[in-house]
């Protein structure tokens, strides 16, 4: 008799000797995934007997994982905001850090939001669920990443709300918001060797860097924005943490005044602008 405590245990070696972070949390994870537990009720099971089918669902699990694959991609999807989207290889996966761009939104009001470079939908549905008056727009370049973003919207109820556009920053888009927000590709090119494999083996390299300095969607968003923001409306902007000051140029060259505003780390995470 194998327990689910001793299959935990063994998948924790096998994740740590292939040197993934947080062995253990990953480990619980997928074994509540591969036992049909709700992850927060996992501990009372693990006493139980493990059933062969779980054993070898969990198994198959951890050898992907031992290889770096996403734990989102391994379980469909992770939580953003207290909700759950579905996460696959065509969209980026929703980080904390994305969560202090929400925050910001959510200190102001809104009708009309527009996101640009949508992806799995994380910040443009989140601030619709919250807003339930708002209306929203969100462009994508990947027609995947919109079935995405397309799927997350109808499991919370948005869709409605939701008008998802292929197409490159503004040119799907007509009429003026009162919230752009984005979360571009910003890695520069030098940089990606640096990431780690879970992100630079498994997640689309279109979402993650435009090439050379890191900073070509923002030139793209801060050439455009000022056609689309209405009067007395907001941009908010993720940034990579040495980006802050050239992003925050960009914007008041394009007549905006721009802040930077830190994550709870205390890094650069989103600029901040209003027109002047």
């Amino acid at each position: 008799m194998t327990t689910l405590a001793e299959a935990l245990v063994d998948a924790v070696r096998s994740l740590r000797a292939a040197e993934v972070p947080d062995a253990p949390g990953d480990a619980r994870r997928l074994l509540a995934h591969a036992a049909g537990i709700a992850p927060e009720r996992l501990m009372l099971h693990l006493p139980e007997e493990a059933e062969a089918g779980v054993l070898a669902r969990f198994a198959a699990l951890v050898r992907r994982r031992a290889a770096r694959e996403p734990v989102s991609h391994l379980v469909g999807g992770r939580l953003f905001w207290g909700r759950w989207f579905a996460v696959t290889p065509d969209v980026l996966d929703p980080r904390p850090e994305t969560e202090g761009l929400v925050a910001e939104a959510l200190r102001g009001g809104f009708a009309r939001v527009l996101d640009l470079g949508t992806g799995s939908g994380a910040i443009l549905l989140t601030l619709l669920a919250e807003r339930v008056e708002a209306q929203g727009v969100g462009v994508d370049l990947s027609a995947p990443a919109l079935a995405v973003a397309a799927r997350n919207a109808a499991a919370l109820g948005v869709a409605a709300r939701a008008d998802l556009r292929a197409g490159s920053w503004f040119a799907p888009v007509e009429g003026t918001f009162d919230l752009i927000v984005s979360n571009p590709p910003y890695i520069a090119a030098d940089e990606m060797a640096g990431l780690s494999p879970e992100v630079r083996l498994h997640e689309p390299h279109l979402a993650l860097t435009p090439g050379g300095d890191g900073l070509d969607a923002y030139r793209a968003i801060a050439a455009g924005v000022a056609a689309h923001l209405a009067p007395g409306g907001r941009v908010l902007l993720e940034i990579g943490p040495t980006q802050g000051a050239a992003v925050a140029g960009l914007l008041a060259a394009a007549g905006m005044q721009a802040r930077v505003l830190p994550d709870l780390d205390g890094r650069d995470r989103v600029v901040a602008a209003r027109a002047c």
